[in-house]
C-alpha cells in the first residue's frame, strides 16, 4: 500500500470514528424549540480590542461616519463556538463544524458515513435533505447558526434559527494606537547589526460598550432540531463567553447583560423592534468621557410590555412575566 493510499485509509477511519452515533445520540429525541425570542447582548471592553479589521492594520471596527464601534458577527460567533468546545468538549451532538484546522469538506464527509451514502454522483433532494439532517444532528453549530454545505461534498445548506447582526457600542469610541517595544529582535541579521530592541504597536479601544440583537426563530429550529437544551447552552455561552476568551489584545471583556424577550407563541407576539426599543442604555448625567460600565444605566419600560412577551433578564434572573 501506497503512502499516500494509507494516508486516505486513515482519514475515512478517522471519519468514521468519530460519525459512529452513541447511544446517547439515539436516545436523544430533538424536539424543538416552541418559543420564539429576542434577546438583547450588552457587553464591554477596557484597554483592548474587541474586533480588528485586518485590511486597516488591525484597528477596531467602526462605523466612518459616527465612530460608533463595530463587532461583527462572525466574530460573537466564534466566541460562542469556542465555548461550546470548551464546554462539551466534544460530547455526543455537540461537535463544532467551523473550528480551528478543520476542512470543511472532510467535516461533510461525516453525513455520508451516518447515512452511508456516496459522496459520487448527483443526489436528490430527498438525500440532501438526509444529509443536513446528520449535520445538524452532530454539529452544534450548524443546528444554530446554520451553514453553506453545497461545495464539493453536497451536504446543502441550512439556515439557522439564531441570527444576529453587527454589535455597536453605545456611544462612539476612540481607538488608541500604543507605539510597543520589545528587548530582543525577530532576526538573526538584526542582532548581528547591533539591535537589540524592536518596535511595535497595537490597538486599543478605552472603553466601550457594545449591544447586539440576536433572533431565536422556532420555525427555523423545528428544520434544524435546536432545542430546549441547545438554548440553554447559548444563553450560558453569551453569557460567560468572554471569560475564556482572554488574550493580550483582549485582557478585559465581559457580558453585562442579556436581556431575553420570549414569547408565547412560535411566531411570536411583537415585532422585535419594538421590544427593543424598549430597552435605553444611556450615559449618567455628568459623565462625558465613559470608562465603565458603572457610568452607564440600563433600563427596561416593562409598563409597555406586549401581551405574550415575558422578559427576563439572564443575569439578574428576575423574569417579569406577562399577565393576560
Amino acid at each position: 500500500m501506497t503512502k499516500k493510499k494509507a494516508e486516505a485509509v486513515e482519514n475515512i477511519e478517522a471519519i468514521e470514528a468519530e460519525a459512529v452515533v452513541t447511544p446517547e445520540e439515539e436516545a436523544t429525541i430533538r424536539e424543538a424549540i416552541k418559543n420564539r425570542y429576542d434577546i438583547f447582548l450588552l457587553f464591554d471592553v477596557e484597554y483592548g480590542n474587541p474586533n480588528g479589521d485586518p485590511d486597516a492594520g488591525n484597528m477596531p471596527r467602526l462605523d466612518p461616519e459616527t465612530n460608533k464601534g463595530l463587532v461583527t458577527d462572525g466574530c460573537v460567533k466564534r466566541k460562542i463556538r469556542n465555548y461550546v468546545e470548551l464546554i462539551k468538549g466534544g460530547a455526543a451532538a455537540y461537535a463544532v463544524y467551523v473550528t480551528e484546522g478543520a476542512v470543511l469538506n472532510e467535516q461533510n464527509n461525516i453525513a455520508y458515513v451516518k447515512t452511508k451514502k456516496t459522496t459520487s454522483g448527483k443526489k436528490q433532494k430527498v438525500e440532501i435533505d438526509e444529509l443536513s439532517k446528520a449535520m445538524c444532528d452532530h454539529f452544534y453549530d450548524i443546528r444554530t447558526f446554520g451553514a453553506m454545505m453545497n461545495t464539493n461534498v453536497n451536504c446543502g445548506q441550512v439556515r439557522g434559527p439564531v441570527q444576529m447582526g453587527f454589535a455597536q457600542s453605545i456611544d462612539p469610541i476612540s481607538p488608541v494606537n500604543v507605539a510597543i517595544t520589545r528587548v530582543c529582535p525577530t532576526k538573526k541579521e538584526a542582532a548581528d547589526e547591533g539591535k537589540k530592541t524592536e518596535m511595535g504597536s497595537k490597538w486599543v479601544v478605552p472603553y466601550g460598550l457594545y449591544g447586539v440583537k440576536i433572533s431565536v426563530s422556532a420555525s427555523l429550529a423545528d428544520r434544524t432540531g435546536f432545542n430546549e437544551e441547545d438554548l440553554e447552552l447559548l444563553f450560558d455561552a453569551l453569557a460567560n463567553m468572554f471569560e475564556f476568551d482572554k488574550s493580550a489584545a483582549r485582557p478585559q471583556m465581559a457580558t453585562r447583560k442579556v436581556i431575553a424577550f420570549k414569547h408565547s407563541s412560535r411566531l411570536g407576539n411583537a415585532p422585535a423592534h419594538k421590544l427593543f426599543d424598549l430597552i435605553d442604555v444611556k450615559r449618567k448625567d455628568g459623565v462625558e468621557y465613559p470608562r465603565s460600565f458603572s457610568d452607564y444605566e440600563v433600563t427596561i419600560d416593562k409598563d409597555a410590555k406586549p401581551n405574550g412577551v415575558e422578559i427576563i433578564d439572564m443575569l439578574d434572573c428576575e423574569p417579569e412575566a406577562d399577565t393576560e
